[in-house]
């Protein structure tokens, strides 16, 4: 099989990450790859099932998760690489804190818009590029395009690890 040949999507969906390419088309597929396993691990469940804290003693869940990754992408790439001086996507500026009218779709919809916003801030961007961090303790350090993109990719990579382990305990769901 050739590369033309190749999958682009896995059968779940997903984009398969760039194996060959520029540096930023591989990062950016990795950080498509990953923000689309964590929409998968939210894939058929309830709004119920979300909000369980389903690896005690944690009271982490994946509204939560979801929640939290908005507020991450709005804040590297809105106020860290465009200097904008935004409010937090939700009330509680970590994402984790669980609002009893908000759901699932409506915490995705959050995700998906601050996704875009993202992607159209990077469309003119470098990866030399820089921003300013704006929390403290670090505010006001310089951080390229590229490190940014890296660390959502960690970030990522990470909170997916808890997506995996909170989706077995809540209906038995393994894999991706």
């Amino acid at each position: 099989m050739t590369t033309a040949d190749a999958p682009r999507t896995l059968p779940d969906g997903r984009p398969v990450p760039p194996m060959t390419g520029s540096e930023r088309t591989v990062l950016e597929g990795w950080l498509d790859f990953h923000r689309a396993t964590l929409e998968l691990k939210c894939r058929g469940l309830d709004d119920a099932q979300v909000r369980l804290a389903a690896a005690e003693p944690s009271e982490l869940t994946l509204l939560g998760l979801v929640q939290h990754l908005a507020e991450v992408e709005r804040n590297w790439f809105q106020r860290v690489l465009a200097g904008r001086a935004v409010p937090p996507v939700f009330e509680e500026g970590t994402g984790y804190a669980l609002d009893s009218g908000r759901g699932l779709e409506e915490a995705l919809a959050a995700w998906r818009r601050e996704i875009a916003c993202g992607r159209e801030l990077l469309a003119g961007r470098d990866l030399e590029d820089t921003g300013r961090i704006v929390d403290e303790p670090m505010a006001g350090l310089e951080v390229s395009v590229r490190w940014v993109l890296i660390h959502l990719i960690e970030e990522y990579a990470r909170h997916n690890g808890h997506a995996d382990i909170l989706r077995e305990r809540i209906d038995g769901t393994t894999g991706a």
